[in-house]
């Protein structure tokens, strides 16, 4: 893995658990609320604007309840609240039907729940003004009292009550998935910095022995300059090779080059996901020839910082074969996919090897995988696997 800089990006929502209960209350709730609301204005409507006036307050209930499931309810809240609140004076008062709350009860507990605080004095306010809005129906109608009463504000005020009540576990819910996704992100982020944290441990290995060793035979040829000059020459050709031998694996270990342990990065890349609570599952179709190793041993770095980087994963397949690895990780984000020079790289490393990196993107899941050449028949694996 190559370290890069890069300009710290906003934070954006997490995609995972929450973004999947938002989407799930889309797709299951919104058709059944959007069929009760046209079939309240079918029933209601006496009049062609009597369906318009109904069904504005039908379509701004369901318009606050996408943007509810979609988290970004408060920007349309009041416009929505205010439209709904309005349609059920005007259904007591003129167009005569007890159902036109059902917006405004609809609507009024998704914006309470919202509410950093005084909830509860909100959830109160709503109930009481659809309940004194349904008693103003005493003063246009003729029916008895108590008909009126509970068709127009008892059963109003008692079914938003309901909802207001349901929001207040639903908000605790709702911060508590939050509070979930954003330790999740935070352990991915720790997993970067162990992985940050290993590759300067490499680089410390390589050159903190170097220079120490360096630092031997300088003094070594300092003390020989005249007793043993031809010795002296000696001890500064090995400094020269052993300067020129670091600084090759300063670059290959920059460039994700080193010579790695298949192994040792499987097991580093469970850890990591792990550590992000990512399931981990790891299928070996046969023994990996050991001459394909450390390049998969390669992929398989590359590949996992850049699923801790770049995507919301909660599940990852590793797939292990003679001469190949597959890696598929869900969690993908909408959009382009981001430019992995890591594996571009590598994908040109893998095809000077006769074989190839493959990178695709479909219905949520991201697939990389690196096949090699299989071995010839009679070069089968010289030893054991590096498992």
């Amino acid at each position: 893995m190559r370290p890069r800089r890069r300009a710290r990006r906003p934070r954006e929502r997490p995609q995972g658990t929450w973004a999947q209960l938002r989407s799930l209350n889309l797709t299951v709730l919104l058709p059944p609320l959007a069929a009760v609301g046209v079939l309240l204005v079918v029933v209601d409507a006496e009049t062609w604007w009597h369906g318009i006036a109904l069904s504005l307050g039908v379509l701004a209930a369901l318009v606050a309840f996408a943007r509810w499931a979609a988290g970004d309810v408060l920007r349309v809240a009041v416009p929505c609240l205010l439209v709904t609140g309005a349609v059920w004076p005007l259904g007591v008062l003129v167009l005569d039907t007890p159902r036109a709350f059902w917006g405004v009860a609809l609507t009024g507990p998704l914006v309470v729940q919202q509410l950093s605080r005084h909830r509860g004095t909100a959830s109160v306010a709503l109930v009481a003004f659809v309940a004194v809005t349904g008693v103003t129906r005493l003063l246009v109608s003729d029916d008895p009292v108590r008909d009126t009463l509970i068709s127009y504000a008892i059963i109003p005020a008692t079914l938003t009550l309901v909802g207001a009540a349901l929001a207040f576990p639903n908000k605790g819910f709702s911060d508590l998935l939050r509070e979930l996704e954003q330790s999740r992100e935070r352990e991915a982020e720790l997993a970067v910095v162990r992985e940050r944290m290993r590759f300067a441990s490499d680089l410390h290995d390589i050159q903190g022995h170097t220079l120490h060793v360096v630092k031997l035979k300088i003094t070594l040829a300092e003390k020989l300059l005249h007793s043993d000059l031809g010795r002296a020459r000696e001890e500064l050709r090995e400094v020269h090779a052993l300067v020129g031998d670091t600084i090759s694996q300063t670059k290959e270990l920059a460039y994700a080059q080193r010579r790695l342990n298949l192994a040792t990065e499987l097991e580093n890349a469970k850890n990591l996901f792990e550590a992000a609570g990512i399931q981990v599952r790891v299928d070996r179709e046969a023994e990996v020839d050991p001459r394909a190793g450390e390049l998969l041993g390669q992929v398989l770095r590359e590949t996992t910082t850049n699923i801790l980087r770049h995507a919301e994963a909660t599940r990852v397949r590793i797939t292990l074969s003679e001469a190949g690895i597959s890696i598929v990780n869900d969690g993908v984000r909408e959009g382009p996919s981001p430019e992995l020079r890591g594996l571009r790289t590598l994908r040109e490393r893998v095809a000077g090897e006769g074989g190839e990196l493959a990178v695709r993107q479909r219905d949520g899941r991201f697939v990389t995988a690196a096949t090699l050449p299989a071995p010839r028949a009679g070069q089968g694996n010289g030893g054991r696997d590096d498992r």
